[in-house]
């Protein structure tokens, strides 16, 4: 399997002219060549294959006003078509939205292979750069010296921070120890996650308290000229602050995420359509914030590393209005409704527990009949149990 290792990067001075200048070249052949092959599929109906923007890039490279193209790595340039092209891949399959063109001021990144890099001594160095590129290691699990990484990111963030990714091939580690437990989560906004057992994991909205802060720095940003140093300076302490939040919401939920597959065997998640949800302007903000995106996206890849089992069930799958106790369906519910009575069976239920209830059941029955527990192709995933007819009363 692949794994990839982040850590902390400090170029010097002369390691930041030249980096800084590769990110404006890995830029400007992304954006010239989307332009190109955008205009080309639109007068001739044809797609644009990595091997012809490879040849495009190399005429690039021949006219004058771009020939500083040369003074960089030729590597950066060749991996930035070669993401283009799987990004078009993506978007012609309807995985993913049109590939769209890079600005200056969001995050910068350049990634380098085997041809363009060494690894000596656990120290990194890259092609036409003088010297290491320092970097702070943070598995003392893992000695850096055996790394054999197969291509090197570079990537600096909009609040200044560096960064350096290795991307290794290695074996996947064992299985976790069986717990004979099985699981149902019911993402939320109140609670991030409510379990069928009953436990609740509070949203802790790491955006909403760092709320007073963000629009104070992005006042103060609004009062600059543009184009301005100061207006710089400020947009620089409002990518800090978005930079705090966004870590400490990935931080909790590798935490949550963690605990969720050493405890469980078996673990049944909704296909929630979050793009479709933040398009409501009322809970665009606090959907946003939650990450259930990237709480999926998680525990995916960490079951599949350690052995267990991730079921998605159907979106339209009514696990909040179905009753966990007879089967009894509501026709409708309320979403501020969070307590329900059956009126068949008379069970008094709390919405987020019935719904993670439902959701563990139909994910067991799924897995049961065989169905494919993992989709990275599509968002919508089908249901491949057999259906009962259920009885929707009021």
């Amino acid at each position: 399997m692949r794994m990839a290792y982040k850590c902390r990067a400090y170029p010097d001075p002369g390691q930041t002219v030249v980096l800084n200048r590769t990110f404006g070249c890995v830029r400007k052949v992304w954006n010239d060549v989307l332009d190109w092959r955008t205009k080309r599929y639109r007068a001739q109906g044809v797609t644009t294959t990595y091997a012809e923007s490879d040849r495009y890039l190399t005429q690039l490279k021949k006219t004058g006003e771009l020939a500083f193209l040369n003074e960089v790595s030729s590597v950066p340039l060749q991996q930035t078509l070669r993401h283009q092209s799987r990004a078009f891949a993506g978007y012609f399959a309807k995985r993913t939205r049109h590939p769209r063109f890079k600005s200056r001021t969001g995050k910068q990144s350049a990634t380098y292979t085997r041809s363009a890099f060494r690894m000596r001594e656990g120290e990194l160095y890259l092609a036409k750069m003088a010297g290491s590129l320092r970097h702070i290691w943070s598995w003392p699990d893992i000695d850096p010296v055996t790394l054999n990484p197969t291509t090197v990111t570079v990537s600096r963030e909009p609040d200044g921070m560096w960064y350096v990714s290795f991307v290794i091939d290695t074996d996947a580690p064992g299985a976790l120890p069986l717990t004979d437990e099985h699981v149902g989560i019911d993402l939320g906004v109140i609670d991030l996650a409510v379990t069928s057992d009953g436990d609740r994991v509070a949203n802790p909205r790491h955006l909403e308290r760092k709320q007073l802060n963000l629009a104070r720095y992005q006042r103060r940003m609004a009062r600059k000229c543009k184009g301005s140093a100061n207006r710089r300076k400020a947009a620089r302490k409002v990518a800090a602050a978005h930079g705090k939040v966004r870590r400490t919401r990935e931080d909790f939920l590798h935490k949550t995420t963690t605990s969720f597959v050493r405890r469980y065997d078996v673990i049944v998640v909704e296909d929630l359509n979050v793009a479709g949800m933040v398009r409501n302007r009322s809970l665009a903000r606090a959907i946003s914030g939650c990450g259930w995106g990237t709480f999926r996206a998680m525990l995916e890849y960490k079951t599949a590393r350690w052995g267990r089992r991730l079921v998605v069930i159907d979106r339209w799958y009514p696990s909040s209005k179905l009753c966990s106790a007879c089967g009894h369906l509501l026709a409708r519910l309320a979403l501020d409704t969070r307590h329900w009575t059956c009126p068949d069976c008379g069970t008094l239920h709390d919405r987020d527990i019935n719904a993670a209830k439902n959701i563990l059941a139909e994910g067991l029955s799924v897995s049961a009949c065989g169905a494919d527990v993992r989709h990275s192709e599509t968002s919508r995933v089908r249901s491949a149990t057999k259906q009962e007819n259920l009885r929707c009363e009021p």
